[in-house]
């Protein structure tokens, strides 16, 4: 069974690897660095999610999904096109239906071309309509401190079905840079109760 974990914006593949090394999971646990997957094409969104999806399908057996903010929107994506080939998914401070004025400050923040054009890329993006398409347990979670986050992840958590929602006390947006401890710890559960 592998264990796919995908990162946010601005992070990179290493933004799990405190989680991963507490999970002691390290065997089975890919995480992709999206800037790869694209090689040379334009970053944009349509190009990350079909790389994403070439990366993912490479594997035959069912996989678990853990993505952060972009990562959980890919892993989100996936999930709805490909529900047979995700045994669960954890959605880590993720947008079903992507906030524009999130996205503006997101530009406003970043300012590489890459980052510009991928947010604008994503502005149109609303998976409301195809939540029900997804049917594997669900892990949603977000950081005490992610206002920006939270209500998109109490959202889902109604959306969704063979759902769980869980708050990270004290954490912000990064909840695997910010609390890996506790975030491994969850996902243990989680993935126990799977197996």
């Amino acid at each position: 069974m592998k264990q796919i974990y995908v990162h946010g914006l601005g992070q990179t593949s290493d933004s799990w690897t405190k989680t991963i090394d507490i999970l002691q999971t390290t065997d089975y646990s890919l995480c992709p660095n999206l800037p790869d997957l694209v090689h040379s094409k334009e970053v944009t969104y349509d190009n990350l999610y079909a790389a994403f999806s070439d990366y993912c399908n490479q594997y035959d057996e069912p996989i678990d999904l853990c993505g952060l903010s972009l990562g959980g929107v890919l892993a989100l994506n996936y999930a709805i096109q490909y529900p047979k080939k995700v045994r669960s998914l954890v959605l880590i401070a993720t947008q079903y239906k992507m906030p524009k004025k999130l996205l503006k400050f997101q530009n406003l923040l970043f300012r590489k071309a890459d980052f510009l054009l991928l947010c604008e890329t994503m502005m149109e993006l609303d998976f409301n309509n195809s939540l029900h398409k997804i049917s594997c347990p669900t892990l949603l979670l977000y950081g005490e401190k992610d206002t920006a986050n939270k209500n998109a992840s109490i959202e889902l958590a109604e959306l969704l079905k063979n759902v769980e929602l869980k708050t990270i006390i004290g954490a912000g947006h990064e909840v695997n840079i910010e609390s890996p401890q506790e975030l491994a710890e969850i996902l243990h559960a989680f993935y126990e109760r799977m197996s």
